[in-house]
């Protein structure tokens, strides 16, 4: 690197430059202008719980590069392909993609791990562990009693289930009382419950353990457990313990032996427990061998717990906990080891290194176990990318005579059993010209014999300079000038160069005047609890207006206004100087010195305190509802009282409250009070000064005004129409100390707004209202007056209003629906006039059901649906529908009353879209080399299914994955293959999706892996039949034997089954008899048809004769509309074209056939006539439907035995 000064300066430095060759750069920061591998930005945590109550997961995964980085990520070592996942949110140009809790998370439970590529390397992240966290729970179970005997130590378990930690552990009643705990009864750590001897008291049925999940904001309780404790008949020879049990030396209940080891991670807390048995009940001591505890060790739990928080390699060693009673004691020792994550030692460092060069890339951590070091390049293991020019020594890589292909992201990965740590180094073998990364044309401010540094952050310069005794260059490239001088000012240029090329920038350095104080602060009266404020004036350089800074000293320790409440700063303007500025100082009352840098002042300060209660108040001048109060001022304290403060208690409505009446100045010591009629009062009097409000006097004897008519009326009046032909007014009444007097009315007057016509008045007492028979939202006028038994109240003001709102009239108009998508529909309509609102528009409703899918033609009502869009709008986006699919919506308007009519129903239909996933994919037989596979269309198609897209894999262990096969069939129909040609004793994934002209839907995967050798069945085959043909019989099967039966076309290049079965032959008694070949069955079955027929008959008979009735004239005189509508045999007929059986296919005997269903016709949903009910459900009634009965018979051949 070089700096050099303008021509008119030269002479001040003397540089020299040399030429050196091209070095190593380690830690860089290559600007993205130059092609380089990814960088990791930003990447996920270790790990990533899934809180049932969050409502999405990010994956996120950043990088840096140029070319820009392509993104790939891997779960659990697979490839995972986010991308074709319609659930997961994807960003653009990124590798981020965000799981939604869609209730079905535990699909994407796994370790995850992000791959971003470009043509120069491949940078790895750091592994997540996506966790679905599922909802524990306590296994249903009976408990038996706990049985035991007085003074016999007894637990209760409680095995919490697994969850979320932390787990806390509580042990209560059913009444949700806590078990008491003390030294003889209490909790360990795994949750259970000890008891070091039982007594009769411990005897009870509800003892309930709980588990708490914080984290999920669970809670889960355990079958309630039941002890019964039998007493002692032991008794203990000695007097003053008769009927006592007796008393025995200590043991351990947990943790049991004599020794135990510990291991923790270093800054886990450290819990060593002992809980002993004996009685007495013994106490726990605790020691650490050859050590005193550690400072910071608690002991809880009554002594039975010892923690160590926050434990690190100090902490290890071994320790010992001592239970003792009078009759003797019992020992355990713990062996602690506190253990490490690896820690990085040396972290490997990004380089760009010239071409030829040797590189060493270093890695190294420690960590407890000692970490294991793996090496890749560019996600790949290094054994697995081997080169000649590279060789690892310890913990480094050394590439020999480096070579432009070299270049790579090299992966260091350092992992014990408490984690791991990996770092991408980028490694870019290169011959790059120099580039200086500060910007050209920067500006530098000095002062005057102070120091200064220009910056210059020089990108592959291998330059030298050698300077002047106040000028120095350091290793970053910055030049560093000390003492400056003002003919230092001036313009300086920064030289970088290599052999492959030099750059340069300039800088200006400007030199400016010091700083000076001039004005120190000066003694000032303050008031106690306010603020003492502090002046220093100081001269400066004029361009340092903006970045004038004033340090604060007290006791020769720097004042931080940011940390230390009872100081602040703030500007203040002492005079209207050029080059001149101030800062303030404020600090709370007393004495306050401020020593400061340049000179200082010791400021006295006069404490101010509030003032006094004022004194001897008299009442005078007593006129009905006014009087005079005079007082005496208490002493102000040194600070004059600005106001005072008049308040009242009234003995009738809020006895015991003081409440402000007046304000005064402090120039007064009297005042007329303006009071309410019919109330007692007393009156109190305090003084407000700058330091604030003093205590107030004592009140004044009580002062009876006489009753007055009101002297204001009601306010807030509201006008509200909860009914169409109704009008709600309310109001807020007067407070009782305003009634002035007794028999307090409110007279309510209204008239209509839009018509001339008189006011209307009614008087009541409460302070609401109702007009009745009102028209349907209409404006009107309404005035409250406030009277009493001394007369009216003054004149009301007039507010307006409506009466009550009805159901909109009328429907929405031109009604059109515009198909956006498969999935999305924008639905306008003409807004309905103001006229026919009949009350205030709430907004639009759309409803809508889907009707059928365009798969078939058979007519399927669905959910109806409702989306409500507020306020006055002619068009409405309706999301979420099914493609390929019939619908049929309405629009109606509603206001503050309710829905208004739907509009005529408009019926649309949705496009393609790609099939849903394949509900069944099964694997139905397994040979040596083939595999058979059954499988169902989806339920929502989407649209026309045009085949399916069939893969395979062969994927034994992870170093062995076969390449990937495709089958393409076209033949929708079908719903079996078989795999041919594999390998034995292999596992293979299987892959399906269901296609249509849009594409392929979601995958459904299968696993399974080939037999060793043909099972014991051997396929026979038949002659060739004629296609003419609509049956076979098949002779020579076994009777009581299953049989898999085929047909499959002769060429077999479709490897596809026309019809595939398994049957079972029956056996030899089925054959040759059974209940239906005995005589007496078939008498009694021609007997049940006989007596059906002749019911049927005379049922036939007797419905002719009903219409000679009486009832049957008047039923033909005044038809019932809907039973019309009810019979009508052409209410939702269908079309009989269910799915049949193959011509000449048969069904095993275990199949099960079900009758087609036909699906709601659009008569279910009403005609033009169709209305829906506020919340949206369907006002109508479906009728009633034909049944469609289908039979089928099922026939299986039979070879009777010779």
């Amino acid at each position: 690197m070089r700096l050099q000064r303008s021509p008119a300066l030269a002479a001040v430095l003397i540089i020299i430059t040399c030429v050196c060759a091209f070095y190593t750069t380690a830690a860089i920061n290559i600007p993205l202008e130059i092609e380089q591998p990814p960088t990791i930005t930003a990447q996920p945590p270790s790990s990533l719980i899934a809180f049932p109550f969050d409502e999405s997961f990010p994956m996120t995964c950043e990088a840096k590069g140029n070319p820009r980085p392509e993104f790939r990520w891997t779960k659990n070592g697979q490839e995972f392909n986010h991308s074709v996942d319609p659930r997961l949110m994807k960003e653009e140009n990124s590798g981020t993609f965000v799981i939604p809790n869609n209730g079905n998370l535990t699909e994407y439970q796994g370790t995850y791990r992000c791959y971003a590529s470009n043509t120069l390397g491949t940078a790895v992240s750091q592994e997540v562990e996506f966790i679905v966290s599922n909802e524990p729970k306590f296994p249903k179970e009976t408990l038996d009693p706990v049985k035991v005997d007085e003074g016999q130590p007894f637990i209760l378990k409680c095995d919490p289930p697994t969850g979320i930690p932390p787990l806390q552990i509580y042990w209560m009643t059913i009444n949700m009382q806590h078990i008491q705990q003390d030294e003889r009864v209490s909790v360990g750590l795994n949750g259970d419950l000890y008891f070091s001897h039982a007594v009769e008291k411990d005897s009870r049925t509800d003892y309930c353990c709980f588990a708490s999940f914080p984290r999920i904001r669970t809670i889960v309780q355990k079958t309630a457990m039941s002890v019964h404790v039998k007493p002692s008949k032991l008794i203990k020879c000695a007097p003053l313990s008769a009927n006592a049990i007796l008393e025995r030396r200590p043991s351990l209940l947990t943790p049991p032996g004599v020794q135990s080891e510990k291991q923790l991670v270093k800054g886990d807390d450290l819990e060593l427990e002992c809980i002993p048995e004996g009685i007495p009940t013994p106490k726990v001591e605790w020691v650490k061998i050859g050590l005193g505890l550690p400072d910071g060790a608690e002991v809880e739990n009554h002594g039975k717990l010892l923690i160590i928080p926050r434990a690190d390699q100090k902490d290890s060693g071994k320790y010992m906990c001592k239970a003792k009673n009078p009759l003797g004691e019992a020992v355990h020792y713990f062996t602690v080891t506190v253990e490490e994550p690896p820690e990085w030692v040396s972290e490997p460092q990004s380089q760009l290194s010239m071409i030829g060069t040797d590189v060493l890339i270093k890695c190294s951590a420690r960590g407890t176990p000692e970490p294991s070091i793996t090496w890749r390049v560019n996600g790949v293991p290094l054994k697995d990318s081997p080169a000649a020019n590279r060789r690892i020594f310890d913990d480094t890589i050394i590439i020999r005579n480096s070579k432009a292909s070299d270049s790579a992201v090299y992966q260091c990965e350092a992992s014990n059993r408490h984690g791991s740590l990996l770092s991408n180094a980028n490694i870019m073998i290169r011959n790059l010209p120099p580039m200086i990364l500060t910007k050209d044309g920067e500006g530098y401010f000095a002062v005057e014999s102070r120091g200064v540094t220009l910056h210059c952050n020089a990108f592959n310069d291998s330059s030298e300079s050698v300077e002047g005794s106040r000028f120095k260059i350091h290793d970053d490239g910055s030049l560093e000038i000390s003492r400056a001088e003002k003919s230092d000012a001036g313009q300086y240029t920064c030289l970088a160069k290599n052999t492959e090329g030099s750059s340069n920038i300039d800088a200006m350095l400007y030199v400016k005047d010091a700083t000076r104080i001039v004005v120190t602060p000066e003694d000032q009266q303050i008031l106690k609890g306010s603020e003492a404020l502090l002046s220093c004036l100081a001269e400066y350089d004029e361009s340092f207006s903006h970045d004038f800074e004033l340090v604060w000293e007290k006791d020769d320790i720097e004042i931080s206004f940011n940390d230390t409440p009872s100081f602040f700063s703030g500007a203040t303007s002492m005079c209207d100087m050029l080059s001149k500025g101030s800062k303030s100082l404020t600090h709370p009352s007393g004495l306050l010195a401020f020593p400061v840098s340049c000179d200082f002042l010791n400021p006295l300060c006069w404490v101010s305190d509030v003032p006094d209660a004022p004194e001897n108040l008299v009442l005078s001048e007593h006129r009905g509802r006014s009087v005079k109060l005079t007082w005496i001022p208490g002493d102000d304290h040194n600070s004059s009282i600005t106001d005072f403060i008049i308040e009242y208690e009234e003995n009738k409505w809020e006895m015991g409250k003081w409440r402000e009446l007046l304000r005064v100045s402090r120039n007064q010591n009297s005042a007329v009070l303006r009071l309410h009629g019919h109330v007692e009062y007393r009156f109190r009097v305090y003084g407000v000064n700058s330091v604030g409000a003093g205590p107030p006097s004592k009140p004044t004897e009580m002062y009876r005004t006489p009753p007055a008519a009101p002297d204001k009326n009601p306010e807030n009046i509201k006008i509200e129409g909860h009914l169409p032909h109704e009008m709600d007014i309310n109001w807020e009444p007067l407070l009782p100390i305003e009634h002035n007097g007794p028999g307090l009315e409110y007279k309510v007057s209204y008239r209509r707004q839009d018509v001339e016509e008189e006011w209307t008045e009614h008087t009541v007492k409460r302070h609401s209202f109702v007009v009745k028979n009102t028209p349907t939202f209409v404006p009107y006028e309404i005035k409250v007056q406030a009277k009493n038994n001394q007369g009216w109240g003054p004149e009301p003001r007039i507010v307006s209003g409506y009466s009550g709102e009805d159901f909109p009239s009328t429907a929405p108009d031109d009604v059109a629906v515009e198909v956006m998508n498969s999935s999305v529909v924008k639905v306008t309509w003409t807004p309905v006039h103001k006229d026919k609102l009949r009350g205030h528009l709430g907004g639009y409703r759309i409803n809508w059901w889907r009707l059928r899918s365009l798969v078939d033609s058979k007519k399927r009502h669905g959910d109806k649906h409702m989306l409500t869009f507020p306020g006055d709008r002619n068009h409405a986006t309706v999301p979420g529908l099914t493609p390929f699919s019939e619908y049929s919506l309405i629009v109606m308007t509603f206001n503050g009353r309710g829905n208004g009519p739907g509009s005529h129903p408009i019926n649309f239909k949705t496009p393609e879209g790609v099939p849903e996933k394949n509900p069944v994919f099964r694997v139905t037989d397994v040979q040596r080399h083939s595999i058979s596979l059954t499988w169902t269309p989806p339920s929502e198609p989407n649209g026309i299914l045009t085949g399916y897209l069939l893969e395979y894999q062969l994927i034994n262990g992870t170093e062995e994955v076969g390449a990937l096969q495709t089958i393409d069939i076209n033949n929708p129909k079908t719903s079996k293959w078989v795999l041919r040609d594999l390998e034995p004793l292999s596992k293979y994934k299987l892959y399906l999706r269901s296609c249509t002209t849009k594409g392929c839907g979601p995958v459904v995967s299968e696993e399974c892996t080939t037999d060793l050798e043909t099972s014991e069945g051997h396929w026979k085959i038949s002659e060739a039949l004629n296609t003419s043909l609509t049956s076979h019989t098949i002779d020579g099967l076994e009777p009581e034997t299953e049989y898999i039966v085929r047909l499959i076309p002769i060429s077999r290049v479709d490897n596809y089954s026309i019809f595939e079965d398994v049957i079972m032959t029956p056996g030899l008694a089925s054959v040759h008899g059974g209940i239906s070949t005995q005589g007496w069955f078939i008498g009694l079955m021609c007997a049940i048809a006989l007596l059906t027929l002749i019911v049927l008959i005379a049922c036939f008979v007797n419905r002719n004769k009903g219409g000679k009735y009486s009832v049957k004239e008047k039923e033909d005189l005044h038809p019932d509309v809907e039973s019309q509508g009810m019979n009508d045999d052409t209410f939702c007929e269908y079309s009989d074209n269910d799915e049949k059986p193959l011509k000449g296919s048969q069904h095993s005997l275990s199949r099960e056939i079900k009758a087609g269903d036909s699906g709601d016709s659009l008569v279910d949903y009403g005609d033009e006539d169709a209305q829906f009910n506020e919340d949206g459900s369907f006002i109508g009634e479906y009728g009633p439907r034909k049944e469609k009965r289908v039979s089928a018979e099922i026939k299986a051949p039979v070879q009777t035995p010779a």
